[in-house]
């Protein structure tokens, strides 16, 4: 008789792994969390501990200074931090599913063996795509790479860019033969102090406000021509592939955002009384909570496939944009309700409901937004 295994059932190594991330964000994120939020700040001490802990290369092999890891484990440490901060979530995620990805699929062996050691112990990188007038559609871009013989030379714009604030290493999209259309997209990758590359403004959000966002700007930048990623005009196979996966991650952030959520309504429901017994004693709260953990137990559901299918090199993208799209509306949900659960306490910044509510709403506008999850799995399903 096949043994049947559940998809939310870990490997003892994935639970270990699991519960030392969940242990770090308890003990050294979650101290820190409302002063990152109201100053906007990601603490500079606390980005080097992700990388001293490994948190920053977790797929990475050993030769390029990773900790070898799956991307399961990385969508483990994604969610394991969202419960706490999802701001951090954030940084990890992009980190780990979109920069060393890129690097990792599509980088020259030297590139991976200059960029992979740094990006993994010291450095973060950002992925930098969307402009002003490209948004959902990202290969309407207007950032430009000219073939100037000896290097490269990068004009353009980019905003929205996550990471920006702290990164040191930057892949960059912009086309080299707008005539093309989107096969003139190439990836290139940029270094920050490299003359003409700034960057600009940095955004004032509703949520995930530790979490840099910023704009990047290039005047002129000039870039040796081995700093090109993956093939020429190949720029926008890399960006969706690579987005594919990054959907999952996503998702993961949400789904550690929805359980944080839930998990300090259960906390809170317990704890406060009203006409003498605590509120988990009224059924209608019960019910709340059960329908909760319920779509909170779903949404791992569908994270853990897409994951799974995607370390097990079969077709993934249905399954993550389906992740993607269902847990973003998990996660407002349920930070809506255990704000509700809290009461006028949930309404201040005593108490961590709040966070997850303004935090959670950007789930359903980052690499791609719900209406373009959509879009895709309408696609998908018509073959």
């Amino acid at each position: 008789m096949t043994e049947v295994r559940p998809l939310t059932l870990l490997s003892e190594d994935e639970k270990l792994f699991q519960s030392e991330i969940e242990r770090f964000a308890q003990t050294v994120i979650k101290p820190k969390v409302l002063q990152m939020d109201e100053t906007e700040t990601m603490d500079p001490g606390l980005i080097k501990q992700l990388f001293e802990t490994g948190l920053m290369g977790i797929e990475l092999p050993d030769q390029y200074g990773g900790a070898g890891g799956s991307f399961f484990m990385a969508i483990l440490a994604i969610e394991a931090l969202a419960k706490v901060d999802p701001s951090v979530s954030v940084l990890v995620d992009v980190q780990n599913t979109l920069v060393n990805n890129i690097f990792l699929r599509w980088g020259t062996e030297a590139q991976k063996k200059k960029y992979g050691p740094l990006l993994a112990s010291q450095k973060v990188g950002s992925y930098c795509l969307t402009e002003p007038n490209s948004g959902s559609d990202a290969f309407a871009m207007k950032a430009r790479a000219y073939d100037e013989g000896s290097h490269w030379r990068l004009e353009g714009k980019k905003i929205f860019i996550t990471n920006a604030k702290e990164a040191d290493i930057f892949v960059v999209f912009a086309n080299a033969e707008p005539e093309k259309g989107y096969k003139g997209i190439t990836a290139f990758v940029v270094e920050r102090g490299t003359p003409g590359f700034a960057v600009g403004k940095k955004e004032v959000k509703l949520g995930i406000r530790a979490s840099s966002t910023c704009e990047v700007l290039l005047d002129n930048v000039k870039i040796p021509k081995e700093n090109l990623v993956g093939e020429y005009g190949k720029g926008y196979k890399i960006a969706i592939e690579t987005l594919n996966e990054g959907r999952i991650g996503i998702a993961s952030q949400m789904l550690g955002l929805a359980q944080g959520a839930l998990e300090g309504a259960l906390k809170y429901a317990r704890e406060r009384e009203q006409f003498g017994k605590a509120l988990n004693d009224f059924q209608g709260v019960q019910f709340q909570l059960a329908e909760m953990a319920t779509e909170v137990e779903a949404a791992r559901l569908m994270v853990y496939n897409a994951a799974r299918l995607k370390d097990a090199g079969l077709p993934f993208v249905k399954e993550a944009a389906m992740a993607k799209y269902f847990v973003a509306e998990v996660a407002e949900k349920v930070a809506s309700k255990s704000l509700e659960i809290y009461g006028g306490y949930g309404f201040i910044k005593e108490f961590p409901a709040e966070k997850f509510y303004r935090d959670a709403k950007i789930g359903k506008l980052y690499e791609g937004t719900s209406n373009m999850q959509l879009q895709t799995i309408f696609r998908l399903l018509e073959g």
